[in-house]
C-alpha cells in the first residue's frame, strides 16, 4: 500500500519526499478537501520533486467545467502524473459527468484522472461512492478515491469498514485503482490495507499543527513505515 501526502508548497513537498511519501499531492488545505494550488506553486513543486516521485494535483470540487478543464490542462502541462477532481454540489449524474469529462479533456492522454467520492456525500450534495465509481468507468478515469468533504470526522467514522471494503473491491473489479483518505491516522492504515486499498492519502496526520499546519518529514517517515508494513500495491498504473 502506498502513501500519498498532500502538500501546499515546494518546501512541504521536499519534506514529504525526504520522509518517504510515494506520491506527492499538490493541494491548498485552506480551500477545502480538494483545494487547487496556484499554477506558480504547482510549477515550483514540480521542480522540487523532479522525477523522484509521481506528482498529483487537486483540481477542486466545485466550479464550472471550464475551470476544471483549464486547471487540468495546466497540471498536465507541468508534468503531473494524475489529477483529482471532486463533485461537491454536483448531485445529479449529468452535472458530475460534465465536470468529470472536463477533467478528462484537460488532462489529455498522458495525465490520468482520479474521481473523488465523499463518504459524507449528502452533506457535500454530491454523488455517492457507487454512482461515482460507475462514472469513473464511463469516462475512462484511472482510479477513484474515497475521501471526506468535512474534516470533523474520519472516513471510518462515517462508513463502516465492510462498506468501504465492498467499494474498494468493486473498483478493482472494474479495473480501477482505489485510494482511501479522509482524516486518516496511522492507526487506520492496517484497516485500509486489509480492505485492499492501493494507497492512503493524508494531510493532517503528516502535519505539525493539523491540516493547516506544516508537513513534517518525521511524521511522513512514520506514516510511510506503517503504509509499507505489507507488500505495496503499485500506483504505476497511473503513470
Amino acid at each position: 500500500m502506498q502513501l500519498l501526502v498532500s502538500v501546499a508548497d515546494a518546501s512541504e513537498g521536499r519534506a514529504a519526499l525526504l520522509g518517504g511519501a510515494d506520491v506527492i499531492d499538490a493541494k491548498d488545505p485552506r480551500e477545502g478537501a480538494l483545494g487547487a494550488v496556484r499554477p506558480e506553486v504547482l510549477r515550483e513543486l514540480r521542480a522540487a520533486v523532479g522525477a523522484a516521485r509521481p506528482l498529483s494535483a487537486a483540481l477542486g470540487d466545485a466550479g464550472p467545467p471550464l475551470l476544471v478543464e483549464c486547471r487540468a490542462r495546466t497540471a498536465a502541462r507541468l508534468g503531473t502524473t494524475f489529477v483529482k477532481v471532486g463533485f461537491r454540489g454536483a448531485a445529479a449524474v449529468s452535472q458530475a459527468h460534465r465536470r468529470a469529462a472536463a477533467a478528462r479533456r484537460g488532462a489529455g492522454e498522458r495525465t490520468r484522472v482520479v474521481l473523488v467520492a465523499y463518504a459524507d456525500w449528502p452533506r457535500a450534495n454530491s454523488l455517492g461512492p457507487g454512482p461515482l465509481l460507475e462514472l469513473a468507468v464511463e469516462i475512462g478515469a484511472a482510479g477513484v478515491l474515497l475521501d471526506t468533504m468535512a474534516k470533523d470526522a474520519g472516513l471510518f467514522m462515517l462508513l463502516d469498514p465492510t462498506t468501504v471494503g465492498e467499494w474498494v473491491a468493486a473498483a478493482h473489479a472494474a479495473g480501477r485503482l482505489a485510494g482511501l483518505a479522509g482524516s486518516l491516522r496511522g492507526t487506520d492504515f492496517a484497516t485500509a490495507r486489509a480492505l485492499g486499498a492501493d494507497l492512503v492519502g493524508v494531510r493532517g496526520a503528516a502535519c505539525v499543527g493539523g491540516r493547516t499546519g506544516r508537513v513534517s518529514r518525521g511524521r511522513v517517515a512514520a506514516l510511510s513505515a506503517l503504509a509499507r508494513a505489507a507488500p505495496p500495491l503499485a500506483v504505476t498504473a497511473l503513470v
